[in-house]
C-alpha cells in the first residue's frame, strides 16, 4: 500500500466509538468532538489492542460513508459493471478498508490535535481544516476532512485530504492502476481485496 495510504488509515485511528450519538451535527464540532475524545481513549492503557481495532471497526461502519467511498474509488467502471459484480465489489471493498483500518493501530495520544476552520462547499459538503502537532517535535501535519451533510443530523466522512492530496483519489489511482493492467476486470479488482483480507 502506498505511503499516503498508510497516512489514511492512521489518521482514522484518531476515532473511536463510544457515546457516538453524542457527537454535534456541526461538522466542525463533530470532527473536534470525534478526535479529541478518541485521543483520550486511545491514551487508556486499560483498552487491548483488539478492543481498539473494534472501536475503530464499529466507528468506520457509523461515521465513514465506506460505500459511497468504494463507488468513488472505482471509478467509471462503476457504470458499467453489472450489479452483481457491484454488490460484490462493494461487500470485498467494505472488508478491505476495514481491515487497512484495523491493521496499523498507532497510538497517537502524544499528539496534539486542533480544528482551525471550516468552509461550507455547499449544502452537501463542508470542508474542516485541522493540523495534528507531534510532541516529539516532528512537522505539523495539515489535514482538511470533507464531511458529507446531506443529511445535516448526521454527517459522514468521506475523503481525508493530507497535505493537499485528497487520499481517496489516491486509492482511486491505485485500483485504476490494477484494472487497466487486467483489462478492466472487476473481478480481478475484487480478487485482490480479499487476498489482502485474507493475508
Amino acid at each position: 500500500m502506498k505511503k499516503v495510504s498508510i497516512y489514511f488509515i492512521s489518521f482514522f485511528l484518531f476515532l473511536q466509538t463510544t457515546q457516538l450519538h453524542a457527537y454535534s451535527a456541526n461538522p466542525k464540532d463533530f470532527i473536534s468532538e470525534l478526535v479529541n475524545e478518541a485521543i483520550s481513549k486511545l491514551s487508556n492503557k486499560d483498552l487491548d489492542k483488539n478492543q481498539k481495532a473494534d472501536f475503530i471497526e464499529q466507528l468506520a461502519l457509523e461515521y465513514v460513508d465506506i460505500n459511497a467511498l468504494g463507488l468513488y474509488t472505482l471509478g467509471e467502471l462503476r457504470k458499467s459493471s453489472d450489479e452483481n459484480d457491484i454488490n460484490n465489489y462493494q461487500e470485498s471493498f467494505e472488508k478491505y478498508f476495514l481491515k487497512s483500518l484495523t491493521s496499523r493501530l498507532s497510538d497517537y495520544s502524544s499528539s496534539k490535535f486542533e480544528v482551525v476552520d471550516q468552509e461550507k462547499k455547499s449544502s452537501k459538503y463542508t470542508i474542516v481544516s485541522s493540523k495534528v502537532t507531534p510532541i516529539d517535535g516532528s512537522p505539523e501535519i495539515k489535514i482538511d476532512w470533507r464531511v458529507y451533510t446531506k443529511n445535516p443530523e448526521k454527517p459522514l466522512i468521506r475523503d481525508l485530504i493530507v497535505e493537499g492530496l485528497s487520499l481517496a483519489r489516491t486509492q482511486k489511482e491505485e485500483f485504476a492502476s490494477i484494472l487497466s493492467s487486467n483489462d478492466n476486470d472487476i473481478k480481478v479488482l475484487i480478487s485482490k481485496l480479499d487476498e489482502f483480507v485474507k493475508n
